[in-house]
């Protein structure tokens, strides 16, 4: 599959991987950073952003689409940042092909499988109960799903999935339908009997229960070189919340700093 992606900076290949309902743009301000000393690759994966859309989505598609990707761009020693959906994606790859990763972070989420989140069934709801052929205009979106999502910040975050498509038409670029239809696949867990015996390094939010105790000795049973950080007050969207200390504990596993110059 051939995914939209965007390219900044000169160096070892840095590729970024968003979570589910993600998209580039959320991570565009951290890859900025971490371009002045890497060259970084920022993707839409299938179903979202301007990448095209599937009604396959699943780890195995979604690993084989960053395989393509890695392949057809010739990147050597790629380090990969995943949030979320997209960490579990670069952990699959890099237990199935350690020779082509360099470096691990992963960005708020362990190996194990997950329950269905109501706050991610809330948001495919609500995004699949807007009719565009009686909205055309934001704000109309936008009261539409705040009836069931309350929070702004996560309104936001799924308002820029909104384009506009023609004159008085609006869309989701997000594959809703087929995402919604596939939501169990992405709260499967990660069952490999491989390791990945190079630098990783697992960031947890503070206010976050998708890396808990327990989930520790898991980890680190295929990824037995694994560092744990945790970022005081960042709920799951670490990126949003708390973007300089993220960079930060980038810039000190990485051993290069990531700071953005003007």
């Amino acid at each position: 599959m051939n995914l939209f992606y965007r390219q900044m900076g000169e160096g070892q290949p840095v590729i970024i991987l968003h979570g589910i309902f993600g998209i580039s743009d959320n991570w565009i301000t951290i890859g900025r950073r971490i371009a002045e000393k890497f060259e970084v690759f920022i993707l839409d994966q299938r179903n979202h952003g301007q990448s095209p859309h599937s009604s396959t989505f699943n780890y195995y598609a979604l690993v084989d689409d960053l395989y393509e990707f890695i392949e057809d761009h010739q990147l050597i020693n790629p380090i990969i940042i995943g949030h979320s959906m997209g960490g579990k994606v670069a952990m699959n790859f890099a237990l199935d092909n350690p020779a082509k990763v360099d470096k691990l972070i992963i960005v708020d989420i362990s190996t194990r499988r997950y329950a269905a989140r109501q706050e991610h069934m809330e948001i495919v709801r609500a995004m699949l109960s807007v009719n565009f052929d009686h909205v055309t205009s934001r704000n109309e979106v936008e009261e539409i799903i705040s009836a069931s999502v309350k929070s702004p910040r996560i309104r936001m975050f799924i308002m820029k999935n909104l384009y506009r498509i023609g004159k008085n038409r609006l869309s989701w670029r997000l594959n809703v339908k087929d995402i919604y239809e596939n939501i169990e696949n992405v709260f499967e867990g990660i069952n490999s009997p491989y390791t990945f015996e190079k630098p990783s390094l697992f960031i947890k939010g503070g206010n976050s229960d998708y890396i808990i105790d327990e989930d520790i000795d898991p980890i680190l049973k295929n990824f037995p070189l694994a560092q744990f950080k945790t970022i005081e007050g960042a709920s799951h969207w670490v990126h949003a919340d708390k973007p300089d200390e993220l960079c930060a504990n980038f810039s000190e596993f990485l051993n290069k700093d990531c700071e953005f110059r003007i």
